[in-house]
């Protein structure tokens, strides 16, 4: 059966995260389905590709993966599909695509939108599920749309390397308000080159090793380790870290000084 998975900006209490899988069971009922995540908050880019990556990597190979996120930043005239390590990716052409695969993907197919539709979400959930209709019936990714057409592309936030730091930002929040940071751990070892560290945010908060889970410090105690995506997390131990410590998420009004707190550094020694 065809995998397809599901994000979006749409929110679980909205009538239309059940009514765009019925929507796809529709144009195919043996579409397997599966959501990601319906939560994503509006125009929040960083946290929409760090889900979506995070996600779709455990996914077998030649699954579809539909991200209906900030659908409407501008009018929209085509979608954007992707094959790129082996997965199909179905997206608005808002440079959420380039941000999620972090490089130029394999295959890029613009789908044009018909100039007479109504273009609601609806609308572009049955265009995203008949193009996966097509694949899975054997056609080809070039007679889907448009090869090699222009596309948005956006740059995924890096963190800011240099020979003695990183600086990253926050780019998740998790429901235990556990704080992810955008530094994986092949980055830190990278720059680490067996030296010491001492991760800092907040101005006075510290923490200089790096825990394999949650319970190798007391509870109450903070703690960073990597989580199962390979990012940084800072976390207490049975504890609310970014409510403690007044940690935010990445957004673009923090990124124009609005908020603070959404940086974490990595002195290395």
């Amino acid at each position: 059966m065809p995998l397809l998975t599901l994000t979006s900006d749409i929110g679980s209490p909205d009538y239309l995260a059940g009514a765009i899988k019925a929507q796809l069971l529709q144009i195919n009922p043996e579409f397997q389905i599966i959501d990601i995540s319906h939560n994503i908050p509006p125009f929040n880019y960083p946290q929409a590709a760090y889900v979506c990556r995070s996600a779709i990597k455990n996914f077998p190979e030649y699954s579809y993966h539909l991200i209906l996120v900030n659908l409407f930043e501008k009018k929209p005239e085509q979608l954007l599909l992707a094959f790129h390590n082996n997965q199909y990716l179905l997206c608005a052409d808002n440079g959420l695509l380039t941000m999620i695969l972090e490089e130029t993907p394999e295959i890029m197919i613009g789908i044009p939108l018909e100039k007479t539709a109504v273009k609601n979400t609806t609308y572009i959930t049955s265009v995203m599920g008949n193009a996966v209709n097509k694949l899975v019936k054997g056609d080809s990714i070039k007679n889907i749309g448009i090869p090699d057409v222009k596309y948005i592309e956006k740059r995924h936030l890096r963190p800011v390397l240099d020979s003695n730091s990183i600086e990253g930002q926050i780019i998740f929040i998790d429901s235990f308000e556990n704080v992810i940071v955008n530094i994986t751990h092949e980055q830190f070892e990278e720059q680490r080159k067996g030296r010491s560290f001492r991760i800092v945010f907040k101005r006075d908060e510290v923490i200089d090793r790096i825990s394999e889970t949650y319970a190798d410090v007391a509870e109450g105690e903070k703690l960073a380790l990597f989580n199962s995506a390979g990012y940084l997390e800072i976390a207490i131990n049975k504890g609310n870290a970014a409510g403690l410590f007044g940690l935010k998420g990445y957004s673009e009004k923090q990124r124009q000084g609005q908020l603070s707190y959404q940086t974490v550094r990595v002195y290395f020694e």
